[in-house]
Formats: C-alpha cells, sequence, structure tokens
C-alpha cells in the first residue's frame, strides 16, 4: 500500500478520448485538445473505453486497437505527455462470451483480465449476475461502470452489494462525487464509498466541458472526507491495473437505508 507522500501517476481508467467512434470526441483535433486538457490537470495515462453494443454503437477490438494506436501517434507527433491504454465499455448483453468467442471484446489493456462492463441506465438486467459469474469463470473481472448513476441500484442498495460480493468490481464517475449529477447521486456515491463498494474512480469524460477531466477535483473531495488513505486506494488500484496487477479489495458492506428510507 502507498502511503502519504507517495508518488503515483494520475490515471483514467474510462474515456471517450477515441476520435469518432462514439457520443465522445467528435474528430481528431478534439482528441488532442482533450488530451492537452487531460495532461493540465496532472493525468498522465488514460484508457480509451468506447462504446460497444449500447444500442447506438459498435466498436470492436479491432478497430479501437487500431485507432489507439493512431492516437497515440498524434500525441507523440503534437509533444503531448500522455499515454492512451486500451479499453471498452461494453454494454451488457446476453450474447456476450459469443462476443468474446468472436474477439470483438477487448479487455484492458487486451491482457484478458479485467472488463468494462456497462449496465443500462434504468435497470439491472435478470441475467446480470449469471454474466458476472461466467466471466470470473473465464478469468475475467468486470469492472462495473458508474453504477452510482444507475436507477435499480440507487433504489436497491442490496443488489450493488450482492454483485461485488459476488467478484465484480466497480467505477465510480468523478464528476458524481463533486456533484455535477445531482445531489442523489453524489450522496449514493459517498454511501457506495463508505461501504467499501468502490475499487476505482475515472472521469468518464466525453469533452473539455460539462464531461471533462475532473478526477483530482474527486480526489481531492475524497481526501477531505475520508483521508488521504482512502484517495491513494484508489489511486493505487489504477496504477496496479497498469502493471497488470491485481486491485486491492476491502471487504463490502451492506448498505442500510436511513430513517425514513433516506440514505
Amino acid at each position: 500500500m502507498f502511503y502519504k507522500g507517495s508518488v503515483l501517476n494520475l490515471i483514467d481508467i474510462h474515456s471517450h478520448i477515441l476520435p469518432g467512434v462514439d457520443d465522445g470526441s467528435a474528430d481528431m483535433k478534439e482528441s488532442l485538445n482533450m488530451a492537452r486538457k487531460a495532461v493540465e490537470v496532472g493525468i498522465t495515462h488514460i484508457f480509451a473505453t468506447p462504446h460497444h453494443l449500447n444500442e447506438e454503437y459498435v466498436n470492436v477490438k479491432s478497430n479501437i486497437i487500431d485507432r489507439v494506436v493512431s492516437l497515440n501517434e498524434s500525441l507523440k507527433q503534437s509533444n503531448i505527455p500522455l499515454t492512451i491504454h486500451l479499453g471498452q465499455e461494453v454494454r451488457i448483453h446476453r450474447d456476450i462470451f459469443t462476443s468474446l468467442e468472436k474477439e470483438e471484446i477487448l479487455t484492458l489493456d487486451d491482457n484478458g483480465t479485467y472488463l468494462m462492463l456497462e449496465l443500462p441506465a434504468g435497470n439491472v438486467p435478470a441475467y446480470t449476475q449469471e454474466v458476472i459469474y461466467e466471466l470470473l469463470l473465464k478469468g475475467i473481472t468486470p469492472i462495473i461502470v458508474h453504477p452510482e448513476r444507475n436507477k435499480e441500484l440507487i433504489a436497491n442498495h442490496k443488489l450493488l452489494f450482492e454483485l461485488v460480493q459476488e467478484g465484480a468490481l466497480t467505477q465510480l464517475t468523478s464528476g458524481s462525487i463533486i456533484g455535477l449529477f445531482g445531489k442523489n447521486i453524489k450522496v449514493f456515491s459517498k454511501r457506495i464509498i463508505e461501504h467499501n463498494l468502490a475499487h476505482f474512480i475515472a472521469t468518464d469524460a466525453h469533452n473539455i466541458g460539462s464531461r471533462g477531466f475532473s478526477l483530482q477535483a474527486a480526489y481531492e473531495t475524497i481526501t477531505k472526507l475520508y483521508g488521504i488513505e482512502r484517495t491513494f486506494f484508489f489511486k493505487e488500484n489504477a496504477e496496479l491495473l497498469i502493471q497488470g496487477q491485481s486491485p486491492s479489495v476491502d471487504r463490502p458492506l451492506q448498505i442500510k437505508k436511513k430513517f425514513l428510507g433516506i440514505f
């Protein structure tokens, strides 16, 4: 474990910085502007995680790899000190294992170990736990992205606990922690952290404006609320992903609703 005074890279494991593939960066110019903004706030490494099979965008593994190579070359030519890593934000679906067999799914850094898994915004499909179980059997650990913004998880805290207890990891959005998505999501994010149900913080950046790189601001908030050790927990876990090592996981706790159902 890293302690106060340790120097860690600032790593963003969730972004939509690849140009022209989804609702993130529109073109290479915008991607380079996003990269410059990320560097300004201290970010050194970013995982490009374009949407895949979210009912709007399709971004298969081979296409993402080619585009990440191209973006890294452009960053080097523009003298922007940022490294883009391979990733994909995969919407959970029944045929995910067929997609894996077809080499359409891309794990983080293409190492076959961690997969960014997105749930629909409004619900948790009935087959979610089965998919998580089967992924874990294959040696792939799903990282559930922005669970704090899922309506069913907000209403049913026990379900999030069960998913983490089964072996899934989670990634909170930095904007949620600092209140960019509203009070209820901010409060739920805090409860997730307090009950050891969060393992990573990332920006889910789509642009340099309202959906930008608020990672450092989120870490500052976490430090104020929970101390520097909790911030290092999240920073170190992102570092461990890049190093190909297993992130730290604390024993998950159930979130219990407070008096009058206010969480």
